[in-house]
């Protein structure tokens, strides 16, 4: 049994590379990194060079192998070279059968450091301090995985024209304004304590900090506890989380960040909270655009408030109108298929749309203006605003909700912000003010309306993987 040490991944490469073209396979060898349990290493130097050379894998299969590179399981170089090993032997198309344990445990790993990464991002908080008459900017951070020079990159680009180090357990880097210097992992104590840059953290979190959007739990999700003693800001969670009702009253009274004149029928009775239920209720009553003159009634939405996955579409069309059931016209057969196909309970889902009054014009059988057709018209930015409040109280009462799937233009613009194109946000995994799982796809009604059956098919095809990412 051959045991050898691996650096990182380009060692792991070079010598997986050596191993294959000498037909070793991973029954007889141990890869261990440096943290491994091992003592004595083997030295494959006597193994055939040249012999290795030639062959090639995937563009994915690299992907996925560096970004695993960086997970902390020990065992993950053995695994990859296993995996390596059945692609050139056997199963070249390995990586396609997701069910399979190896593939299965690899896209896991590679998931657990990308978010991993993403957290590196979102809570590394610098802290001031003068030597020599010059600024630095030094920061902790405790990641799960060693992902230092994986994320490194990013802060180098986002603070180019600072001098500044990020310490973690593992390993440390520093950037000179021009260089990533990378060194051994420090502790804690290490890092520099209190500065005025706390206070300021706080104030911003304090004056972001929405209230009617807070959901404790996934914001310990996306938050963990543990690095709350890392964050200035943290010190006035549980403050603001306490006041949290009372805001939100303060807000409704003073139409804060609300359009005025929908946000009057959000209205609580007194000693009661929102339920979906009383939303809806609420709903029926709502005049707060022109649409309610023209619409049969409000179509408000439907699930169950433990629902994990919530489905936003644009508005409801001539049959939800109504029926006063969001999703089951022609667009709703549609969306019925895709979610089947992806592998979804649609009892499960929570369906709703950003408006919920259908907009349309009356025309007749020749498309003449005042008919007895009904014809569907995209609400303006004013009526999405106005509708806005609505979804903003539903998604409040679904605590449980963990992914939000814009179906549409409309409803993208209306979570990500204006000038969001579907071709260019669609199928990517987003973090927004609502959810940090969040994705953009067509609406069933784009694929309806899609003039070529191979287009048609096209954006089925990509509706059902985007919906099957919501249920990994």
């Amino acid at each position: 049994m051959r045991t050898i040490q691996i650096e990182d991944f380009d060692d792991w490469r070079a010598k997986a590379r050596k191993l294959i073209g000498n037909q070793v396979p991973p029954s007889e060898v141990q890869l261990f990194d440096r943290d491994g349990q091992q003592s004595l290493f083997g030295d494959p130097s006597d193994l055939d060079e040249a012999s290795g050379a030639t062959f090639r894998v995937s563009r994915e299969f690299v992907s996925l192998a560096q970004a695993v590179g960086y997970h902390r399981d020990f065992n993950r170089w053995n695994l990859l070279y296993r995996t390596l090993w059945r692609i050139k032997t056997d199963q070249p198309h390995l990586l396609e059968i997701e069910t399979d344990p190896d593939v299965h445990r690899l896209i896991q790993m590679e998931k657990q450091v990308r978010r991993d990464a993403h957290k590196m991002k979102a809570f590394v908080r610098f802290r001031k301090v003068e030597r020599d008459e010059k600024e630095y900017f030094i920061a902790w951070h405790q990641p799960d995985h060693r992902i230092v020079r994986r994320v490194a990159p990013f802060f180098s680009r986002r603070f180019k024209g600072m001098n500044w180090a990020i310490l973690t357990p593992d390993e440390s880097v520093t950037w000179d304004q021009s260089e990533l210097h990378f060194g051994p992992g420090v502790t804690r104590s290490d890092a520099p304590g209190f500065d005025e840059l706390e206070d300021l953290w706080r104030t911003y979190y304090a004056n972001i900090f929405n209230p009617a959007r807070v959901k404790v739990k996934m914001m310990k999700s996306e938050m963990p506890v543990r690095y709350w003693k890392n964050l200035p800001e943290a010190d006035i969670i549980a403050d603001l989380l306490t006041d949290a009702p009372k805001r939100v009253e303060e807000m409704i009274q003073q139409h804060e960040g609300f359009e005025q004149t929908a946000i009057n029928f959000i209205k609580p009775t007194e000693g009661e909270s929102f339920t979906l239920a009383t939303l809806k209720e609420m709903a029926i009553e709502c005049t707060a655009c022109d649409l309610c003159r023209d619409a049969t009634q409000t179509v408000f939405g439907t699930g169950p408030v433990e629902a994990k996955i919530v489905l936003l579409g644009e508005q409801p069309g001539d049959q939800e109108d109504i029926a006063g059931v969001p999703f089951v016209g022609p667009a709703g057969k549609v969306l019925n298929e895709a979610i089947d196909n992806a592998g979804l309970d649609r009892d499960k889902l929570y369906l709703t749309n950003v408006v919920k009054h259908f907009k349309h014009i009356e025309t007749n059988t020749e498309g003449i203006p005042n008919g007895k057709r009904r014809l569907h018209q995209k609400p303006n930015a004013r009526e999405v605003r106005c509708c806005r409040p609505w979804f903003d109280a539903e998604w409040s009462c679904l605590e449980d909700a963990e992914f939000l799937v814009c179906l549409g233009e409309t409803a993208a613009r209306a979570i990500l912000g204006p000038g969001n194109k579907i071709s260019e946000v669609r199928g990517r995994l987003l973090s927004t003010d609502y959810c940090a799982k969040t994705i953009v796809t067509w609406h069933p009604a784009a694929i309806l309306r899609s003039p070529r059956e191979s287009h048609r098919q096209e954006k089925m095809r990509e509706l059902i993987k985007d919906l099957a990412l919501a249920g990994v």
